[in-house]
């Protein structure tokens, strides 16, 4: 069973692995830093410390909070068709300024708009900017992905 409330950020859960290696020490009990961090993510009822700092929150060095994460449902627009989809990776480029999302849309859409045939996407991968949209643009100058970023 997973945590269901907030969770720490990964620097406190950092905090937590290491006050329990240092506990254990008192103990004459030797533990390495990877395996307080397992221990840290099964105490919160996750798999494994990977599956665990996917999901907890990162705020960045900028002072900006980290409104993304993994597992989260979001809306917004792909080369102009709406979407709804759950966020399946997150890489943070740049102390922030830039994030690559994979997204898994909950239904495919066409990305062609020609009537004589069409091509459909249910997962896509984007970098985004702090306002949730793609430097990248359609011919007519939108940005192909645009994400409505919870506040």
């Amino acid at each position: 069973m997973t945590h269901q409330g907030e969770l720490p950020t990964v620097g406190n859960l950092k905090q937590q692995a290491r006050r329990l290696r240092q506990q254990l020490q008192t103990r004459n009990l030797d533990l390495s830093h990877s395996a307080a961090l397992e221990m840290v993510a099964q105490q919160y009822g996750f798999r494994d410390w990977n599956t665990l700092s996917a999901k907890a929150e990162r705020p960045l060095s900028n002072g900006r909070p980290q409104t993304l994460r993994v597992g989260q449902t979001l809306r917004g627009t792909y080369l102009g068709q709406p979407f709804t989809a759950e966020l399946l990776g997150l890489k943070v480029f740049a102390e922030g300024a830039r994030r690559r999302v994979t997204l898994h849309l909950h239904e495919a859409v066409d990305v062609v708009q020609f009537d004589s045939f069409s091509a459909w996407r249910q997962r896509i991968t984007g970098t985004i900017g702090w306002d949730g949209r793609s430097a990248e643009c359609t011919s007519d100058g939108q940005p192909q992905l645009v994400l409505d970023l919870p506040d």
